[in-house]
């Protein structure tokens, strides 16, 4: 740093207490809509008739609110969180990054509207139609200015290992999402894809996978490099594993894509290399799961009385289960039984209710309390209750579906000694009813726990007042 440079800086965390608290609103509002479709396929009343409120607009609605705004403001906040922490300096163009909370909130509203509307171009996780995939791609390219800009302002010569895997996600999303969205418009809210046949399934789910890989594992990956070190008050286990890990990490989850569509009209040469590359993922998933629990070594006893760092641990071991299980589901002897089941309704449920979900709570129990002004949250036994809430909720959500899964598959596949099919598919339907009933509750129970959340968040802000940390002045280079 230049020797001019005494003064003290202040940090700019106006955007990040923004998307934090709206991190928790749109948690609350997604999981709403999931329990609301969870309770559809018990009592199919519940759709009342009207196509608004059907399973098929509101499921959409459930997984984009989820993802993209939950998630995607909890990775905001705290990607500008870590890279003023790590890099000693002010976001780079901090208008830029003002933009990109009123364009992403502008963004999840329009999604909000459009999909109970019907507008959809029916692609997995890119269902946004073409003028919101445009707004999308200007919010994302103004992340990534304000990002790199903020590291290439650094006062520090080292980048820390949690903006290696931020910025991994926001360069790769942007690559998925332009070229996965390219389409010809045919209206206002109506476009058709680029590509056609299996061309396009393939490169939907290249995005979708890598959706998966970069939005939800390398960015929240981000956030365990640089929460569970700092919550534990603990180095993290090892620097150099973490470097393996994100480069074997973010090489291998580009070609795991085609695993999603074995046994349809893609190549099988090409459904192999995805089997085989996911395969290959478990390791250096494992390596960074290991990585982050073993950050305690020397502080176990701190999962006893802190409930954050109990998130954080307790995503951990769902990362890893999420990631044991993906790999083996992508074997095609496997995948004949698992494909179009609840088994992988369940399997997804347990990365982004176990992993991803608590990863974030974690951290926004983390970052509330600093960015308004207080020593820790408002109700520490609140972030107990939320977490067994959570925890309770997601074992009996995805123990029921892997129930219904496996169960769903064997019935589908069994046939009688003349080879006729032994059930029909409304029986499978049926037999599945009370694991659904299970699934309803375990979805209540977590929802129940970012209620709790929302109340703790909201009295802690208002008990407190907005705080800009002081950057210590550097003096010489």
């Amino acid at each position: 740093m230049n020797a001019k440079a005494n003064l003290a800086m202040i940090y700019d965390d106006g955007v990040i207490r923004q998307f934090s608290i709206m991190a928790v609103v749109w948690g609350v509002v997604g999981m709403l809509v999931g329990v609301v479709i969870a309770a559809q396929l018990v009592w199919p009343e519940l759709n009342l008739g009207l196509p608004w409120t059907s399973f098929g607009r509101l499921r959409p609605l459930h997984t984009n609110a989820v993802i993209f705004a939950f998630g995607g403001s909890a990775l905001f906040a705290s990607s500008y969180y870590v890279v003023q922490r790590t890099c000693q300096t002010r976001l780079f163009a901090g208008k830029l990054a003002s933009f990109t909370f009123w364009g992403w909130q502008a963004v999840i509203l329009a999604a909000a509207i459009s999909l109970p509307l019907g507008y959809t171009s029916g692609k997995e996780y890119a269902e946004l139609e073409w003028p919101i995939d445009i707004l999308i791609a200007i919010v994302w390219v103004s992340y990534a200015i304000v990002f790199f800009g903020t590291i290439a302002k650094r006062q520090i010569k080292h980048i820390y290992v949690a903006n290696w895997f931020y910025g991994s996600f926001i360069i790769t999303v942007a690559l998925l999402h332009i070229v996965n969205s390219a389409a010809i418009p045919a209206g206002f809210m109506k476009s058709y894809s680029a590509y056609a046949g299996v061309q396009d399934a393939m490169v939907q789910w290249w995005y979708g996978h890598n959706a998966v890989g970069f939005f939800l594992t390398a960015g929240f990956l981000g956030m365990m490099y640089y929460f569970v070190p700092k919550q534990a008050e603990r180095p993290v286990y090892s620097y150099s594993l973490s470097i393996v890990h994100f480069w074997a990490l973010i090489f291998t989850y580009m070609w795991a894509g085609p695993h999603h569509l074995h046994y349809t009209a893609l190549p099988d040469w090409v459904s192999s290399l995805g089997m085989v590359f996911s395969l290959i993922l478990f390791a250096p998933s494992w390596g960074g799961m290991i990585n982050g629990i073993m950050t305690l070594s020397g502080a176990w006893h701190k999962l006893r009385t802190d409930p954050i760092l109990r998130f954080l641990i307790v995503s951990l071991s769902f990362y890893g289960m999420s990631t044991f299980e993906g790999p083996m589901m992508s074997i095609k002897t496997v995948n004949a039984l698992s494909h179009y089941t609840d088994w992988t309704v369940g399997h997804v449920h347990s990365g982004a209710l176990g992993w991803v979900g608590l990863v974030s709570m974690g951290t926004l129990y983390f970052l509330v309390p600093r960015l308004f002004g207080q020593k820790q949250m408002y109700s520490i036994k609140a972030i107990e209750l939320h977490f067994w809430m959570a925890t309770i909720g997601i074992v009996l959500y995805i123990t029921a579906l892997w129930i219904a899964g496996v169960m769903e598959g064997l019935m589908w596949r069994a046939i009688n000694p003349d080879g006729t099919l032994a059930y029909s598919f409304i029986e499978s339907v049926k037999a599945k009813y009370p694991y659904y009933i299970i699934r309803l509750l375990g979805g209540l129970l977590y929802l129940g726990g970012m209620l709790v959340m929302l109340w703790n968040v909201i009295k802690t802000a208002t008990n407190g007042k907005p705080t800009n940390i002081l950057i210590p002045a550097v003096k010489g280079n």
